[in-house]
């Protein structure tokens, strides 16, 4: 049962397929670009330095799991047979007329459409050849400056990545729940000690100015919401401002 929830799982989740990369640098970070948004399914198409490459591993980064289940292909055809729903990230059309999505668009229709999709990026140098473009479906291009649509090959799946992510409920980082406000009558006592030590020492100058800066100061002090730690340790550094020793432990 297990084996065929992870065969479903596996149809459903988008295959990488690299055409024609050429570091083993840039491999091990599409890896671990992929891993990041639970994608493991890497199609390698003739690697300029083959399969399996040394670099690769250690900017994987511990995605090793991609890596060591990536398959080899010599064409891109071979790469994406079993494939219903084929995209080609490029930032231009190359000549070639697509339906045109952003990689919104594409997550979406991945979650929705029934068979196996694929997700073809080109080499880091030229990107993907008009002749790969014309085996994909639809070309999936990212919004981006007209002026500098320069990325790299990690930066282009991760993105992708991300999108098709959105959908698959991934676990979010656990959240430090963060203790409530103090007390308004903590927070006077702690504006009245800076208060006092302000006063003593001859901050407040010139006298018609006096009245501002203290509601200035107010101000400063009631924004951030400081917790009951917060203000005691506050409390603590005005005290030892004020030459008051800590009693021994």
């Amino acid at each position: 049962m297990c084996e065929q929830y992870q065969r479903g799982r596996e149809a459903v989740n988008p295959v990488i397929v690299l055409v024609r990369p050429q570091l083993g640098e840039n491999i091990g970070k599409a890896a671990r670009a992929m891993l990041n948004f639970g994608l493991t399914q890497m199609r390698l198409v003739t690697p300029r330095d083959g399969w399996p490459n040394p670099s690769a591993g250690p900017a994987a980064s511990g995605a090793d799991i991609v890596l060591e289940q990536a398959q080899v292909f010599e064409s891109v055809a071979d790469a994406v047979a079993d494939c219903e729903h084929v995209y080609a990230t490029t930032v231009r059309k190359r000549g070639v007329t697509k339906p045109v999505v952003t990689p919104v668009e594409a997550a979406a229709e991945i979650h929705t459409a029934p068979g196996r999709s694929a997700i073809l990026f080109g080499p880091e140098r030229s990107g993907l050849a008009t002749e790969d473009v014309a085996l994909a479906r639809a070309i999936l291009t990212v919004p981006i400056n007209p002026e500098f649509g320069s990325l790299n090959l990690a930066q282009a799946v991760i993105l992708v990545a991300y999108e098709w992510s959105k959908g698959q409920g991934l676990a979010q980082p656990p959240r430090t729940d963060l203790d409530p406000p103090a007390p308004q009558a903590e927070l006077e006592g702690l504006i009245g000690h800076l208060d006092m030590l302000l006063e003593r020492s001859g901050f407040y100058y010139p006298p018609d100015r006096v009245p501002t800066t203290r509601l200035t100061l107010r101000s400063v002090l009631t924004k951030p919401g400081w917790n009951a730690q917060e203000i005691r340790t506050l409390r603590g550094v005005l005290s030892a401002l004020e030459g008051k020793k800590r009693p021994p432990h």
